[in-house]
């Protein structure tokens, strides 16, 4: 019965099982393989002939997209011949006749040299002399610029525009708006084909032209990977707005920024695959029924010899070492078998012996555990105490003990002299001979065990090198020595010497059993002697808490003094904290000080000097950029601008986005409040300029202007009491705001009364008079461009002037 189950186990789990599976595993992996291997290179063929042909098609509609709007620009540009003599009837004209030509035109525009728009023609509607400002514009400011500029596409009621606005020789721009639907053309199914389909994206993803199968028009692509990926390398697989695999090719139209798409889906393309899969399939089937007829046979020729090795091999596992195994194969099988009976002989001559051996290393064993007891014995007994006049002699009765020898000497380690003092001595009368209670610890084996952390055995004194120890030792009639150091991670505590009156070597069972008994010692001298310190250590500490207590007593009394003085210096604190979010430091520290200084919050009416300063292309900057860099730019524009303040002592009103504003003459007042806010405006253009490279170089165009004014402004606190804020309030802040707006890039404009106040320290100019919003009469201002001045400080040259008079 048991064979008949060991036979049913091995066709199912032994060998038999493990030849066939791995057989049949080998062919079909083997065709696997080979199979992977043919559908691998036919799909990177059929990919990489689909992908080459979308990739032309989609370069080719490109080029045609490219030359359409270079075409286009030709045209505009046509209109923008030289201006002199032309009316406004004749660009009319000019206009009419462009949009006749070009039905892609649907608007065009004519701006002024600054940016006011004087006429504008579409199909409709002629519109002379609307006057809109289009100073800021991009479209305007960037063909001023590189001449040509393409607008950013945009959809109007579903369908997609842009503009082309280019310069005139005399700083007129025309603008021309264009109608993208005839890109729509360039993506008919002729040129993609049945199953495929195309589109045009922009920059941020967004559709300008698709073909029939294609997404829809201003639907945004940008969570595709092959949309997202357009801006660093290009991906050849995709997914549709449908979320199913495409294979995918694209192609710049780097003038304009745009990106032509022709996609083909996945599953369509790879279709001859599958007939590929079914045939390696049936062919995978052939091969493993053949694989398992060929391994069954193999197997079963292999089962008969297996099975009598197996069974001799239990009972050779059983002691049935008279057992012989009989194969006869020819071939490794019968060696093997020849193998297991020549072991099974070796076996029997091997277990004779066995009894004998397990005997002696039992009585060894019996040895090792006694020792062991006593070892532990001793170790009760030496950390029972401590006191260290009662843990010596315990140590030294023990150690006689364990090791039958006929004394034992404790030396206790002197750092200071170098030396091993006699402390505990059993066996041997130490007030007899006088030498050996003190040893030089550089002349003698006690010095070298503790050296080397090992113990230092000496069979024979009459052979050993003379040393103190061996005289004293020799003279007391003893002939063999072994020295255990007293040592641990602290240092050294002292030597364990063992006297025999015989000459003889110590066993190293005798020489462990000493190591460790020599740790445990330590530890209960070490503990010992701790608890003797605490001891000292804890009378010392009573005495100290009498004096703590009377100390104690004067701190009671220095801390109510301190406290007054504490509470006082805190309020000092919160009032300069409260002033120092919109004044300078020092301004801060004056008024929060008291000093006469208490009303320069309150509302009164001064005259001042307000410099009002942002950022030109700011509002554009942050529509085409991520937030996180605009905030980059600001941190480093506003910490610039803050140094400069802070160092003119100027009062910083608010910040608002990239405009600034700061007063002068308030709250504190100075005689030359002007100079200083032009001396400190002319250093802020200087600073920011450098910063507007560095910008530029990281792509962004920014510049900066700046407008100062002097008036007289009612000042003061406004706001509620969690939130305080020092504010001026008169048309002379409007007019600075104003003159800001009129300042170009790295301009300073100033008022003619301003100008006046600083004209002997500064290079400048008048312009024109200026007509600003929101007032009635036109302003007389003047542009400052550098200051003259060879001092280092405006507070510094107005000092000097005040002497002088």
């Amino acid at each position: 019965m048991s064979e008949t189950k060991d036979k049913v186990w091995f066709l199912r789990e032994g060998l038999f099982a493990k030849y066939v599976i791995a057989l049949v595993g080998l062919v079909v992996f083997v065709l696997a393989v080979n199979g992977a291997m043919e559908i691998w290179i036919s799909y990177r063929g059929i990919k990489t002939s689909l992908t080459d042909a979308m990739s032309e098609k989609a370069e080719a509609t490109a080029k045609r997209i490219q030359q359409s709007m270079s075409d286009l620009e030709r045209q505009i540009g046509w209109v923008t011949r030289a201006s002199s003599g032309f009316k406004i009837e004749d660009r009319r004209a000019d206009y009419t006749q462009l949009l006749r030509q070009a039905p892609q035109v649907s608007q065009l525009s004519l701006l002024s040299a600054r940016g006011f728009e004087q006429l504008r023609v579409n199909r409709q509607t002629v519109i002379e002399g609307s006057n809109v400002n289009f100073a800021r514009d991009l479209r305007f400011t960037e063909s001023a610029t590189r001449g040509t500029a393409y607008a950013v596409p945009s959809f109007r009621e579903g369908q997609p525009v842009t503009s082309i606005s280019l310069s005139h020789s005399d700083g007129q721009v025309t603008v021309a708006e264009i109608d993208l639907r005839f890109l729509q053309d360039y993506l008919g199914d002729t040129e993609i084909g049945r199953v495929g389909f195309a589109y045009v994206v922009d920059s941020k993803g967004q559709v300008l032209a698709s073909s029939a199968k294609g997404p829809d028009l201003a639907k945004d692509l940008s969570a595709l990977p092959q949309v997202a990926a357009i801006n660093g390398s290009l991906l050849s697989e995709g997914r549709d707005v449908a979320g199913h695999d495409v294979l995918t090719t694209v192609s710049a139209v780097p003038r304009l920024g745009w990106y032509v798409f022709f996609e083909q889906p996945t599953a369509q393309a790879l279709t001859p695959i599958r007939d590929q899969l079914v045939r390696i399939a049936l062919l995978i089937a052939l091969g493993l029924v053949v694989a398992i007829i060929a391994g069954t046979i193999m197997a079963r020729r292999m089962l008969v010899p297996i099975t009598a090795l197996r069974a001799g091999a239990r009972r050779l596992g059983a002691g049935d070492f008279a057992h012989r195994i009989e194969v006869k194969t020819a071939d490794e099988l019968e060696e093997l078998a020849g193998q297991f009976n020549s072991m099974a002989s070796q076996l029997a001559e091997t277990y004779s012996d066995l009894e004998y051996k397990v005997k002696e290393r039992t009585r060894d064993l019996a040895q090792s555990i006694n020792e062991l007891k006593v070892l532990e014995e001793v170790g009760r007994a030496v950390s029972s105490s401590l006191d260290l006049n009662a843990v010596l002699p315990t140590v030294a009765a023990r150690a006689l003990e364990i090791t039958h020898a006929d004394a034992v000497l404790i030396y206790g380690h002197d750092p200071a002299n170098h030396t091993f003092n006699l402390t505990e001595a059993i066996g041997i009368d130490k007030a007899t001979e006088g030498r050996h209670l003190q040893i030089d610890a550089d002349n003698s084996p006690l010095g070298e065990a503790a050296r080397n952390g090992e113990p230092i055995a000496i069979s024979d004194l009459d052979a050993a090198a003379d040393h103190p120890l061996r005289d004293v030792v020799k003279e007391a009639g003893f002939h063999s020595v072994l020295v255990v150091p007293l040592v641990d991670q602290k240092g050294i505590l002292g030597s364990l010497v063992v006297l025999r009156r015989s000459a003889g070597d110590f066993s190293q069972n005798l020489i462990g059993l000493m190591k460790t008994f020599a740790h445990q010692s330590v530890l209960a001298m070490r503990n010992a002697r701790l608890f003797t310190e605490v001891d000292h250590k804890s009378r010392e500490l009573e005495t100290a808490n009498a004096t703590v207590r009377q100390q104690a007593d004067k701190l009671l009394d220095w801390n109510k003094s301190l406290e007054e003085r504490v509470e006082t210096q805190l309020g000092e604190i919160e009032r300069i904290r409260r002033l120092e979010r919109f004044l300078a430091p020092q301004v801060a520290q004056l008024i929060a000080s008291g000093d006469g200084h208490e009303g320069l919050l309150d509302s009164h009416r001064r005259e001042v000097t307000v410099v009002f300063c942002d950022l030109r292309g700011f509002t554009s900057f942050t529509e085409t950029t991520e937030p996180e860099e605009a905030m980059n730019v600001l941190r480093e524009y506003h910490a610039a601008l803050g140094e400069l303040i802070f160092k003119y002592e100027g009062t910083l009103d608010r910040y608002a986005g990239d405009g600034v504003m700061i007063l002068f003459n308030a709250p504190i007042q100075f005689e030359d409040h002007v100079t200083r806010a032009v001396k400190m405006s002319v250093e802020m253009r200087d600073a920011i300029g450098a910063l507007t490279e560095k910008w530029r170089n990281r792509g962004h165009n920014l510049g900066f202007g700046i407008g100062i004014a002097l008036g007289y402004a009612t000042l003061g606190q406004i706001g509620v009491e969690q939130r305080l804020e020092y504010a001026a309030i008169g048309s002379v802040t409007n007019l600075a705001s104003r003159l800001c707006d009129e300042a170009k890039a790295n301009q300073i404009v100033v008022s003619r009364r301003v100008y006046g106040m600083v004209e002997q320290w500064v290079e400048g100019r008048a312009i024109d008079d200026l007509n600003l919003k929101g007032f009635n009469h036109p302003i007389l201002a003047a542009e400052i461009t550098s200051w003259r001045e060879e001092v280092d400080n405006v507070v510094d040259a107005a000092a000097r002037r005040q002497k002088k008079k």
